[in-house]
């Protein structure tokens, strides 16, 4: 079993990467001094802007990427894993991925992940999003294992809208997954109603621990983010959070053999059983 100290950084992106940049090496460099070896920041951690015109000047590949790259030297530097929750890159025919990297302590990396489901709704108030007018959906479900100092953890990823999806992290617990992961950058509005129970029971119903870095505030753009970064135990209870919509840092120990221990009493996973999907019956004329 494998035992470690993981950080969920707080962040609240506005329209220049480089004050992003600058942002993210405080909070990476604070949760290393809190002891994590495990660092994962919000989704967009690179930069959040409406304007798309702003927004596609700054679209490189990631190769060429300056948040990846800083992402890399963080990671390097305080020699620790580094889960940056994505950020927009770019991709065929002038569109981006919303793409999240694993760095390792040497700085290579170690898995990356597209966001498969794009935020396209209508929500109260006029609050209106088409993720699908500027990123191309992943097509395939992350999961690494990943090394720490006593042993190695398996680890499944996500990005935000992704955590409304339960078969995606289906997959990764049957897989082997001890800890799920759904950066993210959820409004306000959705996220006063639904971040702290959709994740729970993403972590209760897989027996996983999960860990969500989260966007919070009001940004540059206008636009307003729930914050409450959190960690979950395989339980469900949240064992570190970031309380409210500042920026900053909570860190929680990950011990997977509390994964172990919540499978031996509730083996949901193995009790599964096939079934036929429903068919409806057309009501009879009188």
């Amino acid at each position: 079993m494998t035992t470690f100290r993981a950080a969920v950084v707080q962040m609240r992106s506005g329209q220049d990467p480089a004050a992003n940049i600058e942002a993210m090496e405080a909070l990476v460099a604070e949760a290393a001094r809190l002891g994590a070896s495990y660092v994962q920041t919000p989704e967009m951690t690179g930069m959040l802007a409406r304007d798309r015109a702003l927004f596609r000047a700054h679209l490189k590949p990631a190769e060429s990427d300056p948040v990846v790259a800083a992402a890399r030297v963080l990671a390097k530097r305080h020699g620790l894993v580094l889960h940056l929750g994505s950020t927009a890159i770019a991709a065929e025919g002038g569109m981006a991925a919303n793409r999240a990297f694993l760095f390792g302590p040497d700085g290579e990396t170690i898995e990356t992940y597209d966001k498969i489901h794009m935020f396209d709704v209508d929500l109260d108030g006029g609050e209106s999003w088409r993720e699908s007018a500027t990123y191309v959906p992943g097509t395939r479900s992350g999961l690494a294992d990943v090394a720490f100092e006593d042993g190695t953890a398996r680890i499944g990823f996500a990005v935000c809208y992704d955590m409304r999806f339960p078969e995606l992290f289906r997959a990764q617990a049957l897989a082997g997954a001890e800890v799920l992961t759904a950066p993210a950058a959820f409004t306000r509005q959705t996220g006063e109603a639904h971040w702290h129970v959709l994740l729970r029971a993403r972590a209760i119903e897989n027996n996983c621990f999960m860990i969500a870095a989260a966007q919070g505030g009001r940004h540059e753009d206008g636009r307003e983010t729930f914050g409450h970064s959190l960690i979950c135990d395989p339980w469900g209870r949240m064992i570190a959070e970031v309380r409210g919509d500042e920026p900053g840092v909570a860190v929680a120990t990950i011990d997977t053999e509390m994964v172990a221990s919540v499978r031996a009493k509730i083996p949901n996973l193995k009790n599964r059983r096939p079934f036929d999907a429903p068919a409806v019956r057309a009501p009879e004329r009188a």
